[in-house]
């Protein structure tokens, strides 16, 4: 597998686009947009070999999905969840508030279930 690089190009069958080779900047916003899943096999075009697009560099988040509900369920009135997800400035700010009193760590615990937050760096968790 490459470094990441955008020049890289990658098969993906998602129902309703066209079965041609897409770049990693492609999967990316297909990610953001929850076209494909951390699940979604992709295909190296060079190699021929198939990776889960959670293992495409700069596709999906370095953060757990699982791990951030579950900050976010237990230690979410501290921000432990923010903290996580490299999100520093919201992380003091409920740690401050003590998840602003409650209805912020209810909302982020919500927002993290459905999978309706991202990373400090704009990607979905995996």
């Amino acid at each position: 597998m490459t470094t990441g690089s955008n020049k890289q190009q990658w098969l993906v069958q998602v129902p309703g686009q066209p079965d041609s080779p897409v770049d990693t900047f492609t999967l990316s916003a297909w990610a953001k947009t929850k076209v494909i899943q951390p699940d979604t096999q992709v295909t190296d075009t060079e190699t021929n070999r198939t990776f889960a697009a959670s293992q495409i560099p700069g596709v999906f988040s370095d953060k757990e999905y699982i791990i951030a509900l579950l900050f976010s369920i237990f230690l979410g009135y501290l921000g432990i969840d923010r903290f996580y997800m490299g999100q520093v400035g919201m992380g003091i700010g409920k740690l401050l508030t003590g998840g602003g009193c409650g209805v912020w760590w209810l909302i982020d615990i919500i927002l993290i279930a459905t999978r309706s937050s991202n990373d400090s760096a704009g990607r979905p968790l995996k």
